[in-house]
């Protein structure tokens, strides 16, 4: 399960133990285990969503916890032990999406925001106006912070945070400029679209690429770009 907790840096200073149990985001492969485990260890679960937020032990919806409500707003600090967190809202890859500075050994946990391989998908939760601002968001914090890795929720880790950012951001910019050039073609569904865009795509991730042509689209009406008869 892909959580985050709160460990001591030094295991002299104290026993260890699960102390928080902190979410990237909502999706199932990464929280579907956070109540469980809260059970087990009496650390509650803290969220970006109201609606995954628990405290020990809770079945139900969203709750307070011992932490506060259990939230993880944009520059909250989370320390325990020795450990301290900073929470950087980045929404894009769903709308809760929240990366987690860990300044201390100049590294960003990235959730789904950043990848250990290949790219992240724009979700049916997600937004790619969002997410092209969090991805300038993140450059910057890069040499703000002087990262030297990024912890991804799958794949290894990274360690050249700002040249895998910077090949996020000219990646969705050139996937961007494929499209545009698809509806200049004439292409008007995302079928058509991702048949063109996608051809050298192994054909069982279309499915997937089809979220991404949808956020696309989507961006691109909210600036007026697509033509008439365009079906997202």
């Amino acid at each position: 399960m892909a959580t985050t907790t709160l460990m001591p840096l030094d295991p002299a200073l104290s026993p260890q133990r699960v102390s928080r149990i902190l979410l990237t985001h909502g999706h199932l492969d990464h929280s579907a285990g956070a109540a469980r485990l809260a059970g087990l260890t009496g650390a509650p679960v803290l969220a970006a969503d109201p609606a995954l937020r628990r405290s020990p032990g809770e079945r139900g919806g969203a709750v307070e916890s011992s932490t506060g409500d259990g939230g993880l707003a944009p520059g909250d600090v989370l320390t325990e032990a020795g450990c301290e967190l900073r929470v950087v809202a980045s929404p894009g890859h769903t709308a809760d999406s929240v990366c987690l500075l860990l300044s201390a050994d100049g590294a960003l946990l990235t959730g789904d925001t950043v990848l250990g391989r290949g790219t992240t998908v724009i979700a049916e939760d997600g937004n790619l106006a969002d997410y092209l601002a969090t991805l300038d968001r993140l450059r910057a914090l890069a040499d703000e912070q002087q990262l030297s890795r990024l912890l991804p929720g799958h794949g290894p880790l990274l360690a050249d945070p700002a040249g895998v950012l910077d090949f996020y951001i000219s990646h969705r910019r050139e996937r961007l400029a494929e499209i545009r050039a698809a509806l200049a073609a004439g292409d008007r569904t995302g079928e058509e679209i991702v048949a063109r865009v996608y051809a050298d795509v192994d054909r069982n991730l279309w499915p997937f690429a089809r979220w991404s042509v949808r956020a696309q689209l989507d961006y691109l009406a909210g600036r007026g770009e697509l033509p008439p008869g365009v079906s997202p």
